[in-house]
């Protein structure tokens, strides 16, 4: 139970006739609470149940010998009885549905209803049951259950500190945040580089305000375009390069394949390129958990990517090389959350494409964090400090989509109602509709190829993997096909050859559960 002393509504009920409503469990520890305040406990006229049937049975006296004066539906006669004009409503924010009536029926009384929250809702991010918002600002760690990842700022420090950072795809949700952290840890110069004018314009106009001592550097271009991407970062000089620019979005990839091609692989080249060729310590490229056994082409390019960046630690001694490699991220632009928020505003339905399906999940700032974190254990001028180069971050077990759509539902303080579910059709119902896996979709992401390679390293949240070395002349021979089809508008021809060096999305769908991966768990090694 939250002390209602701590309650920034608190002081307003000094003076007020309170009556507390909640359950059979919940009322004995709302008494005791409220009898430990000054200003509350001579001012409460009783208790009332939410259900009938607890009412019923013998109503007991709770602390301070506060009475039970009947239950909810008795709530208009209390009311009138007793003069109460504030309900303290205490009610798990698991029973949302009873706590949403409860409120209708207290307010249609005359009383104005404050919330009183159990401790556990509040040390597990839970919101308790209110009326419904649209508009409300739905914190994303509070939707899965575990910890959030913590940022050790020395670490942050040793590596932004007096460093020019480059980060491309600034205006993206990571890229936006690496930028914040960053410009929080005194860089001598952050670059901001994106093709996309308003997104730059955004996140330079809130670190101007944030923080306007740290130099910055605007610069509006398309890493893709190589002969310019050199120039800039000839000019510029950075010490280290966060590599955030990409095509992340899966459906649209199966019909723009040339694109993703394009940004994910030869945007890739280009900057990698640029910085051996101007001496950058650092380059640390942000990948995906869809880069393991890839089955769609953002996944592919971004694995074809992954294997090039890789390949340079193996052709040079200067720059070095590093992928973090991560799942989804909650919160970010187009993302599930703000398309959910969208749908409950429009009166939903919220849509979910596959009820088994699961995701790995990080909020931004964490998975920014740790990226930036996992930088420090690659030291510059070394073959590799720890002997690998690929990060993966710790992020939990996987969380079913449908669970998380649920959960997103009731924080709104609506009624999640699944697609067979009839019970409820009034106001407080929002249906959850399954729509189906779109294109290149999997049932379930993996985020290593063999988890007996996961090596824990000294960041917590951050475990290395190394697999078999890439091969240069695949890489070459790779990269001179792609050439040669980058520019193709035949959707079908640029898949095949994608299929030539990543076999995964040429072949069927896979329709069954793999072993999900976790700091925990394991899968089958595979060779690719």
């Amino acid at each position: 139970m939250s002390h209602p002393d701590s309650n920034s509504d608190a002081a307003p009920l000094a003076g007020k006739r309170l009556l507390i409503v909640g359950t059979v469990d919940t009322l004995p520890r709302a008494a005791a609470a409220v009898c430990e305040s000054r200003q509350l406990r001579t001012a409460v006229v009783g208790s009332a149940l939410l259900s009938e049937d607890e009412a019923d049975r013998d109503p007991p006296t709770w602390s301070c010998g506060i009475p039970t004066l009947g239950s909810i539906e008795d709530i208009d006669r209390i009311a009138r009885e007793t003069g109460a004009t504030i309900a303290l409503l205490c009610v798990p924010a698991a029973m949302s549905a009873l706590g949403a009536r409860a409120q209708r029926a207290l307010e249609a009384s005359g009383l104005s209803v404050r919330q009183l929250p159990l401790i556990e809702d509040l040390a597990s991010g839970l919101s308790q049951p209110q009326t419904h918002s649209p508009n409300r600002e739905i914190d994303p760690g509070a939707l899965f259950d575990r910890p959030p990842r913590t940022t050790d700022p020395a670490l942050v420090r040793s590596v932004v500190a007096g460093k020019r950072v480059l980060i491309t795809g600034a205006g993206g949700s990571i890229g936006s945040e690496l930028a914040r952290i960053c410009a929080a840890h005194e860089p001598s110069l952050i670059i901001l580089m994106d093709r996309s004018d308003n997104a730059l314009f955004e996140i330079d106009r809130q670190l101007r305000a944030t923080h306007p001592e740290v130099n910055r550097r605007v610069v509006l271009h398309d890493v893709v375009d190589a002969p310019r991407t050199l120039e800039r970062m000839e000019e510029l000089a950075p010490d280290i390069v966060f590599h955030a620019a990409a095509h992340k979005h899966v459906p649209l990839m199966e019909d723009h394949p040339a694109a993703a091609v394009n940004n994910n692989l030869f945007g890739t080249v280009a900057v990698a390129d640029a910085a051996i060729a101007v001496g950058v310590e650092r380059f640390v490229m942000i990948s995906t958990d869809k880069a393991v056994n890839p089955t769609s082409v953002m996944g592919a390019t971004k694995r074809m990517a992954e294997l090039y960046v890789r390949s340079l630690n193996e052709c040079q001694s200067g720059t070095r090389f590093s992928l973090v490699r991560f799942g989804n991220v909650l919160g970010s632009a187009c993302s599930v959350l703000p398309i959910w928020a969208k749908q409950i505003a429009e009166g939903g339905p919220v849509t979910v494409t596959d009820p088994r399906m699961t995701r790995y999940f990080m909020t931004i700032p964490e998975a920014a964090s740790l990226v930036i974190q996992s930088a420090a254990l690659v030291e510059p001028g070394t073959r590799e400090a720890t002997g690998r180069e690929v990060f993966v971050l710790d992020m939990g077990e996987p969380v079913r989509i449908m669970d998380l759509a649920r959960r997103f539902v009731s924080a709104h303080g609506l009624i999640p109602l699944l697609p067979d579910d009839r019970e409820h059709t009034d106001a407080t119902g929002m249906r959850i509709a399954v729509t189906g896996r779109r294109p290149g979709e999997k049932l379930h992401e993996e985020l290593v190829y063999d988890a007996e390679q996961l090596a824990p390293t000294p960041v917590p949240g951050v475990q290395s993997w190394s697999g078999e070395r890439p091969d240069p002349e695949h890489v070459a021979a790779m990269l001179s096909d792609m050439t040669r089809i980058r520019n193709r508008t035949d959707v079908a021809s640029v898949i095949e050859a994608i299929g030539v060096y990543v076999p995964q999305i040429s072949g069927p769908k896979p329709e069954h559960e793999p072993t999900i991966v976790s700091a925990r768990a394991t899968i089958p090694a595979d060779a690719a």
